[in-house]
């Protein structure tokens, strides 16, 4: 695996299963059941660590807007199948991390628009400074101090390097 642009380390393997218990703390002081929709692919990796935290009854399912990280102006197609019904439920959006957080206010949009949830929120393991106002709760584990382009646990470089199991910065 090329890691030429993976920079100096923002969150080791350690520190990011912290943020997960962080985040599984809250959501299982907040929640009884939930539908928990992921977005993918960036979301993937900490869904799967956080889900397995919970001890609320889940139902999952997948949503997806690509886009390019950074970009607060994305307004690529949002893809949702709601393969189970939202009609009623609790519904958590995952991601790895809120940036901008242009793409994550496009998805809460969509389904508080087009879905008729009890409630909706957000769980993501950091957020950045600087990001667009979501008006819906946000559980999250950790607030970064800058806007710098991270890499690795989910956010890719070039569609590379989601694997890397820590966050670094980005050289370019």
């Amino acid at each position: 695996m090329d890691k030429s642009n993976v920079g100096d380390l923002v969150l080791s393997e350690a520190q990011i299963q912290q943020g997960v218990e962080i985040v599984a703390d809250k959501l299982n002081i907040s929640f009884e059941d939930a539908v928990v929709i992921t977005v993918v692919p960036g979301g993937i990796l900490f869904t799967a660590d956080l889900v397995r935290k919970l001890n609320f009854d889940i139902k999952m399912d997948y949503i997806s807007c690509p886009h390019t990280p950074g970009d607060s102006n994305n307004q690529s197609e949002i893809v949702f199948h709601e393969n189970i019904s939202l009609d009623g439920q609790n519904v958590i959006m995952i991601d790895d991390a809120i940036e901008s957080g242009g793409t994550m206010k496009r998805l809460v949009a969509h389904i508080a628009d087009n879905y008729k949830v009890k409630s909706l929120s957000i769980a993501t393991l950091f957020v950045k400074p600087g990001r667009v106002d979501i008006p819906v709760p946000q559980y999250f584990a950790y607030e970064m101090d800058n806007d710098d382009l991270l890499v690795g646990y989910g956010l890719p470089w070039q569609d590379k390097s989601r694997n890397i199991p820590y966050v670094s910065k980005l050289v370019k």
